[in-house]
Parts: structure tokens; C-alpha cells; sequence
């Protein structure tokens, strides 16, 4: 008797639509347009998702400038390739300031750039660095605080919003990329001075 109960429910289940049907979709759709691509159906805070992606901008900024002043302060016999990393470095942390900014207009709010209290909002500290190896360390120290704060902002949004989760999991994947780079020249640069 429990097999048949239990089978039965199975049906039951299956009976179920995986889809909301198309015309509760397409009313649904036309319902509150002016609010672009967010739908009745984005679960997260959207004010609280918009604060965490400004704070991700300010970093993001605030690493562009630190990377742009180390491949112009690079200096010394191993500066060139340190520089051209550097360089390469700040263009992708800029496209990650795009796709956030842009992110953000999309969820209906305004990206922050305003400079004033850019530093305060950054989770990154923007540190010149005395040489070489003291900029690619302040480098790798901020790639590192990104990547703890891109996984707890990953981890909040779960799959309450899957394209903003999708958006910083690409980024945070960039990032220990970077912090890879950054720690194979510092292993590097050890192992020429020996």
C-alpha cells in the first residue's frame, strides 16, 4: 500500500507544469515595464544588491589607480614585464567596472563615481607602494580582499539573483587570476635574487 501512496504522489509531481503558463508570463511581463529587466520574480533585496555592487565599483576604481600608478612608477631590471602586468591588470579591473556599472543601471540604480569618499567605499586600499616587490604585494593584498568579499557577496545572492551571481563569479574568477599572476612574480623576483 506505501509503494502505490508513494507513486501516486510521484504522478502528482509530475503532473505539475515546469513553466508558469504563457499567458500568466505574458501578463506578467507587460505588469510594471517601466522596471526594465527587473521582473516580479527577482527575489533579492535590490537596495542591498545595489550598495554591495557600488561598494565592488568603488574597488574596482580604487584598483585602476593603483594599478595604473605602479606600471607608470615601475622601475628597476625586472620593472618592464612587472609593468606590462600591471597594465594588463588595470584594463580588466576596468572592464569589471563597467559590467558592475552596468549591472547597476539595469537593477534601476545609478552607479557611484563620484570621487569623493571613493576610498571609504572601496574595500581595497589604494597604497603606492616604495618598490617593486612592495607594489606587486599591495597588488596581491588587494586581489586577495577581493576575493573574499566577491564570494560573501556571491554567497548572499545565492540564487535570489542569478545574473548579478553570474556576473561576480566571472570577476572573482579574474581575480585569482590576478592574485596567481601577482604571487608567480613574486616568487619570481625572490628567486632572481638569489
Amino acid at each position: 500500500m506505501a509503494k502505490a501512496s508513494a507513486t501516486s504522489g510521484k504522478s502528482a509531481k509530475a503532473a505539475q507544469p515546469f513553466l508558469t503558463d504563457i499567458k500568466t508570463l505574458r501578463e506578467r511581463a507587460r505588469r510594471h515595464i517601466e522596471d526594465g529587466a527587473v521582473t516580479a520574480a527577482y527575489r533579492a533585496d535590490r537596495a542591498t544588491v545595489i550598495k554591495l555592487l557600488n561598494e565592488a565599483l568603488a574597488t574596482e576604481l580604487v584598483c585602476i589607480l593603483r594599478y595604473k600608478r605602479h606600471h607608470f612608477m615601475a622601475a628597476g631590471i625586472n620593472a618592464e614585464a612587472v609593468a606590462a602586468e600591471f597594465l594588463v591588470h588595470a584594463n580588466e579591473e576596468q572592464q569589471h567596472a563597467d559590467q558592475i556599472a552596468a549591472r547597476i543601471v539595469q537593477l534601476r540604480g545609478e552607479p557611484d563615481f563620484s570621487p569623493e569618499g571613493l576610498a571609504t567605499r572601496s574595500h581595497a586600499e589604494y597604497v603606492e607602494g616604495e618598490d617593486l616587490v612592495d607594489m606587486i604585494k599591495e597588488d596581491l593584498v588587494a586581489e586577495r580582499i577581493a576575493i573574499e568579499s566577491y564570494g560573501e557577496m556571491i554567497r548572499y545572492i545565492g540564487d535570489k539573483d542569478i545574473t548579478t551571481r553570474r556576473m561576480l563569479e566571472g570577476i572573482l574568477a579574474m581575480e585569482e587570476e590576478h592574485a596567481d599572476d601577482l604571487a608567480s612574480l613574486l616568487e619570481g623576483l625572490a628567486a632572481r635574487k638569489k
